[in-house]
């Protein structure tokens, strides 16, 4: 199944955390916290203005992106957890 998102909607897989620090220790899977960074795989054709223009969105596909802990809608598709969100939701892309 694939999604496509509308309007300034995102699609964004977590991308997992190291389960391991710096100094070695081992972070049990039940203790960590859910990553707020993940990966953009589709996005929306954009937002429209109030006289109907088209505006396209800041985000593209393979973008690194930060966002809120809570933010977005959950979906499962093909055993993958993704989150949908809006792109007003998402606070930086992450430059590599």
């Amino acid at each position: 199944m694939k999604l496509r998102p509308l309007h300034d909607r995102v699609i964004v897989k977590r991308v997992e955390q190291e389960t391991k620090t710096a100094s070695g220790i081992v972070i049990p899977d039940n203790a960590a916290e859910k990553p707020d960074q993940g990966e953009v795989l589709a996005v929306g054709p954009g937002k429209r203005t109030d006289k109907g223009d088209l505006v396209q969105l800041n985000i593209r596909v393979g973008d690194r992106v930060l966002f809120g802990k809570y933010s977005g809608q959950t979906v499962k598709v093909d055993g993958d957890e993704l989150l949908v969100m809006r792109e007003e939701d998402l606070f930086a892309v992450v430059e590599q």
